[in-house]
């Protein structure tokens, strides 16, 4: 039996899946805990993946690895490829302003997004380098490297770094271009778009190689190194998403992206114009508030999460006017990084824990339904709406995504699909072909759509 490995460096924790190249059959896993936070040291998520790595086995039997993590993190070195201060995560929103700033000074959104394929927000990472540039001077001027998490493990993991067997050689860095075209300074034409780095960072900088689908990083002592990928191009490999697929993910931030042949351009920047891991492309709408508004609500109900499902399913679609707009930490998509959760409707009728832990599981997913209607207005065929991540897995959002959605859903087993499809790529550089392994069905709930939950939703709804 051949080994390959699959990383996902995810927000929250670490995975590691351990599966037989030419089944897909999982044989082992592991797992460890990153840091709460927005900004976080990246040598904690090499210790975490480690970690991981050791309860699931180790890599001494495994034939090739690919790492998949987070998107748009600033991992900044200097030029001997030390970290120089803690990554800003996609979810830290303090550089809003810079990123209205660099839309100016292109020309406006249109003139952005026909460069980089996306309009800038406070996650992607050419925003977190204005911010460096403007607020800390002194480290914006010793940047001699910008990587992005995946960029970074797969380096270190590959025996580099300062103090490494390898060293710190910055030119062994390597990225993919789902991970690349999340920066706001890389172009959906395959290249990097160096005049934008350098007005986001105020000089030039080594960047990550960016590797095709399918090509090798590496082989360090044997062992085969992917290319890696960023988490939703990973998630999009790991369901063996294809065109006319459209995946919504509930995980701490919320997703919903698309398979497409062809690069989508969003001026209103609803819609980010990222590539896949496969050659192509992976049009996102993203939200910042996913399964953390349940947490949110049943810690507020003082319930646990099967509770809060048995709550919202005893009482009406529409949870009797009461709305939750959940932006409990400002919004991505719309892009409002200072908005706060709104509760609407307010009656002597419609107070009650019921409605509310409804109000929240339907805040949740009208967000994301509108993220699904603005991939179609762009031309995106939904055929099929695949329904992961851990939340997905309650049987009340289940009920309620059946009512709040137009077509009908699918949800696969639960799984780490982020890290299995870092080990279908694996698979694929170390034989040269992308492999095409199962993935099961766990729910096909009935369709049973209710207009008024989006209805009443989009009627308060701030942009």
């Amino acid at each position: 039996m051949t080994l390959v490995a699959g990383i996902d460096s995810s927000t929250q924790s670490c995975k590691v899946v351990v599966r037989d190249a030419d089944t897909g059959t999982l044989v082992r896993k592991g797992r460890a805990a990153h840091p709460d936070g927005t900004e976080v040291a990246p040598e904690k998520w090499f210790d975490a993946m480690l970690k991981a790595i050791a309860e699931a086995g180790g890599l001494d039997d495994v034939a090739a690895v690919s790492v998949a993590a987070q998107q748009h993190g600033m991992v900044a070195l200097d030029h001997t490829g030390e970290v120089i201060r803690d990554a800003l995560l996609w979810n830290d929103t303090r550089s809003a302003p810079q990123a209205a700033t660099l839309i100016d000074e292109v020309g406006g959104a249109e003139a952005y997004v026909r460069r980089s394929g996306i309009v800038p927000v406070a996650s992607f990472t050419a925003t977190k380098l204005r911010w460096l540039r403007e607020n800390e001077p002194h480290n914006a001027e010793r940047v001699a490297a910008v990587a992005l998490p995946h960029d970074w493990l797969t380096w270190r993991l590959r025996g580099y770094g300062p103090g490494a067997p390898r060293g710190g050689d910055l030119d062994a860095l390597t990225t993919d271009r789902s991970d690349a075209s999340g920066t706001a300074y890389w172009s959906p034409a395959g290249r990097y778009d160096r005049e934008l780095l350098e007005l986001a960072l105020g000089h030039s900088a080594v960047l990550p190689r960016v590797l095709g689908p399918g090509e090798r990083a590496d082989v360090t002592d044997g062992t085969v190194f992917g290319a890696g990928a960023g988490d939703n191009a990973g998630a999009a490999l790991g369901l063996d998403a294809g065109v006319g697929d459209v995946v919504i993910s509930i995980g701490t931030s919320g997703t919903v992206f698309a398979v497409t042949p062809d690069p989508v351009f969003d001026a209103t920047g609803t819609i980010a114009g990222f590539a896949d891991a496969t050659g192509r492309f992976l049009p996102l709408v993203a939200t910042l508030n996913a399964a953390r508004v349940l947490d949110t609500v049943a810690e507020l109900l003082g319930v646990s999460h099967a509770q809060l499902a048995e709550l919202s399913l005893h009482t009406e679609p529409g949870s009797q006017g009461l709305v939750l707009q959940p932006y409990f930490e400002g919004e991505r998509t719309p892009n409002l990084p200072d908005a706060t959760a709104t509760l609407f409707g307010m009656t002597m009728a419609s107070t009650s824990r019921a409605n509310l832990a409804r109000a929240a599981i339907e805040g949740m997913l009208c967000g994301l339904a509108a993220g699904v209607e603005a991939v179609e207005r762009r031309g995106v065929t939904a055929e099929r709406l695949l329904l992961v991540g851990g939340a997905a897995q309650n049987h009340a959002v289940q009920a309620i995504a059946a009512q709040v959605f137009r077509r009908p859903i699918t949800v696969p087993t639960p799984g780490e699909y982020v890290a299995d499809g870092a080990a279908r790529q694996a698979a694929w550089a170390l034989t040269g072909v992308q492999p095409s392994w199962p993935v099961q069905i766990a729910a096909q709930p009935a369709s049973d759509h209710r207009p008024i939950i989006t209805e009443q939703y989009e009627a308060r709804r701030i942009d």
